[in-house]
């Protein structure tokens, strides 16, 4: 769950508001930012066939809160380096896969009593036009945790402002139409060794029609094939994707040359229930490391 905060703007003289500003960052530093609000599920999933969804929002203090809930769209995306990241879109939306403009939330403004819930519907009314395949959106709840009054000491001029502290989480919705086909291809891949590690490099490509949810596996294995170390991690792909992977040369002088097995599947994904999964291919491959 990600947090902002908000400083409203007031006039401070420069060691004010140095000093406002340090017991601001103590404060986000401290706080319980598992305060928030509970989501239920984490993924959404609506289809043709089932155009109505329901998730839970729970207020677990003993605060009320105050939830607003707006659609956004963003994909999991790689760098050059094979680093992960999502940016956030909430309007000029362009890509043909979003669904963000055809997904309503009701209500969208709740008032949620102190160990309170409410159920959210969420209905889907896509084009006519719309294409075989899979169309996502961000259903992103933000809950306000109120305000809290900061007041330096030790000060003649006693000078308050407030601390906003927002809680902002964003679940992936999937509207899901025709003939589904989970597909991946690994397009290349190579393994090297950086000081200490064997660095793996996986450039992989979405075929299919649907992300492709799974796991990766790669284990590092010296020449008589006992395992170095290994690193197992969720995947998914919508498009294509890069993703870096640092494996460590663990025990005393492994026995060179290593190679790399690299393992991708939709089986053993535990979060996701079997009946909102499209299996897909498997995809093994061996690396040898030079």
């Amino acid at each position: 769950m990600k947090s902002f905060s908000s400083f409203p703007g007031c006039a401070l003289h420069g060691r004010l508001r140095g000093v406002l500003f340090a017991l601001g960052l103590l404060l986000l530093l401290t706080m319980d930012l598992a305060a928030g609000v509970l989501v239920a599920p984490t993924v959404i999933i609506l289809s043709d066939k089932e155009r109505t969804g329901r998730m839970t929002i729970q207020n677990p203090t003993n605060k009320p809160r105050e939830v607003d809930i707006y659609f956004g769209f963003g994909l999991p995306e790689s760098d050059s380096l094979g680093d992960v990241r999502i940016t956030m879109q909430d309007s000029n939306v362009t890509d043909t896969r979003s669904a963000m403009a055809w997904i309503k939330a009701f209500p969208r403004k709740i008032l949620l009593p102190p160990n309170g819930s409410q159920v959210v519907r969420l209905v889907a009314t896509p084009p006519e036009s719309l294409q075989t395949g899979e169309y996502w959106a961000r259903i992103v709840v933000r809950s306000r945790e109120g305000t809290v009054a900061l007041s330096p000491t030790g000060e003649n001029n006693q000078i308050t402002t407030n601390l906003n502290m927002i809680m902002q989480t964003a679940i992936m919705l999937k509207y899901r139409t025709g003939e589904l086909t989970a597909k991946l291809e690994l397009v290349d891949a190579s393994a090297s060794v950086r000081d200490s590690l064997v660095e793996v490099i996986l450039n992989m490509a979405n075929r299919g029609n649907v992300s492709y949810v799974g796991v990766l596996s790669c284990r590092l294995l010296d020449a008589d094939k006992k395992e170095i170390s290994h690193k197992n991690v969720d995947l998914a792909v919508y498009r294509d994707m890069k993703r870096r992977f640092n494996l460590p040369l663990r025990g005393e002088k492994p026995k060179p040359p290593y190679q790399v097995e690299v393992l991708i599947t939709t089986e053993g994904r535990h979060d996701i229930a079997d009946e909102d999964m499209i299996f897909g291919n498997v995809i093994n491959r061996t690396l040898a490391v030079p």
